[in-house]
């Protein structure tokens, strides 16, 4: 009865994160929203627990700003925090490239080959919430190669902090298919072997955010922490 109630308890926590991370990662719920914890476990039907379970979560993501005795709210976006979240990205996914070209063989190539045609496939059907996984997904596939599953943990949480904040920039239609350039440009250098080219092609590829994280900052300056924390 324990593990069943253990198991039910963290299905719970695990779809209230989800729904929540969506909303948050959506911009339906924008930086500076309150949020309750009464309100969720009303609407999910369940105890606080489950509930305050997700918002450590989203904590811990620095996507909840939770304050004793506060109300809880969607964190602003920090300039520092970006700023670092960027460089832990480069510096972990550089070394992922590195690693990558001197892995290149038929079965990476097999890979990058059907991850490039899919995100193809959904420019061409104009799905870009589709080629948004499809970019994770790219991602990870280097990782792989690079015989370094673990690096992609990393990469995932760091690109997901800026991911929101590019939600509220240049149009999807606009951005995919520069995005998929950079991805087939990075995977001719793996397949290659050559290590420079790849790191100078993900360079290229993650300064893209440059002149669109300053336009945000800008014209949506409420959306930051006026202290940059």
């Amino acid at each position: 009865m324990r593990t069943n109630l253990a198991t039910d308890r963290r299905t719970t926590v695990d779809e209230i994160f989800d729904h929540l991370f969506d909303e948050i990662s959506s911009l339906r719920l924008r930086p500076g929203d309150r949020i309750s914890e009464a309100d969720i476990a009303a609407q999910f039907g369940v105890s606080r627990q489950p509930v305050r379970d997700a918002f450590t979560r989203l904590a811990n993501l620095d996507l909840l700003l939770i304050r004793p005795q506060r109300a809880t709210e969607v964190k602003r976006f920090s300039s520092r925090e970006i700023e670092k979240s960027r460089f832990v990205r480069a510096a972990v996914e550089y070394e992922v490239l590195r690693r990558a070209s001197a892995n290149a063989s038929p079965a990476a190539r097999k890979l990058l080959d059907a991850c490039l045609k899919r995100q193809r496939t959904a420019i061409e059907k104009g799905d870009y919430q589709k080629f948004g996984e499809l970019d994770y997904e790219f991602h990870q596939a280097l990782c792989e190669i690079a015989d370094a599953d673990f690096a992609f943990e990393v990469i995932s949480m760091e690109k997901a902090k800026v991911d929101r904040l590019c939600t509220l920039g240049l149009a999807k239609e606009d951005r995919m298919p520069q995005l998929l350039a950079d991805h087939e440009a990075i995977a001719e250098a793996i397949l290659a072997g050559d290590a420079e080219s790849a790191v100078a092609a993900g360079k290229l590829h993650l300064s893209r955010l440059d002149a669109t994280i300053a336009s945000i900052e800008a014209t949506n300056g409420h959306y930051f922490d006026p202290d940059g924390n």
